[in-house]
């Protein structure tokens, strides 16, 4: 099962990364909303990539990162703890900054194609997009390489506390104390 999800992971990886740089890409080669059909030619295309390889591959990373986080094992591991706090944010801003801002941007580049929109509304978010695409591949980059380090991120013992390392959860102890109420 963790060679599967690790797979998973992987590909997932490798699917987002590589969609991320592809719209770096596409982005610097835009042409400005003066020229609305290549403008508007280029925003479908981001489109595309952004609905077809950067949300699949987003949805599988995570889907794999919430399934190893589920396994024991990984529980009292900090760096572990430390990706899902990294996927949220991968999440968030891969739908809300890449996949929205693209879809809307491509929708008005449509409608002003078609003659139904203001041309002049166009290109304004074009700085956002790409500084939000870079800092996610760098969040990206961040996640592969603490899945392939794996560092030890956890709390220092306080002196004179043993070390143990099989501790129970505050949800076992409540339940134990429960269950001796009762």
């Amino acid at each position: 099962m963790r060679r599967l999800l690790k797979f998973l992971h992987t590909m997932g990886s490798v699917g987002l990364m590589g969609a991320m740089a592809s719209l770096v890409v596409m982005l610097s080669v835009t042409p400005g909303p003066d020229s609305l059909s290549g403008y508007a030619l280029m925003r479908s295309a981001m489109v595309a990539v952004s609905t077809y390889v950067f949300l699949p591959s987003l949805t599988l990373t995570l889907l794999a990162g919430l399934l190893a986080i589920a396994q024991r094992a990984f529980h009292n591991a900090g760096w572990a703890w430390l990706k899902l706090a990294t996927g949220i944010l991968m999440f968030e801003g891969g739908l809300v900054h890449i996949q929205g801002t693209m879809q809307q941007e491509a929708e008005l580049a449509a409608q002003a194609l078609a003659g139904h929109g203001n041309p002049a509304e166009l290109g304004l978010s074009l700085s956002g997009e790409r500084g939000t695409l870079w800092l996610l591949l760098a969040v990206s980059t961040a996640n592969v390489v603490l899945g392939v380090w794996r560092p030890r991120l956890t709390r220092r013992q306080a002196r004179g506390q043993p070390s143990s390392p099989a501790q129970p959860s505050s949800f076992a102890t409540s339940a134990s104390e429960s269950v001796k109420l009762t």
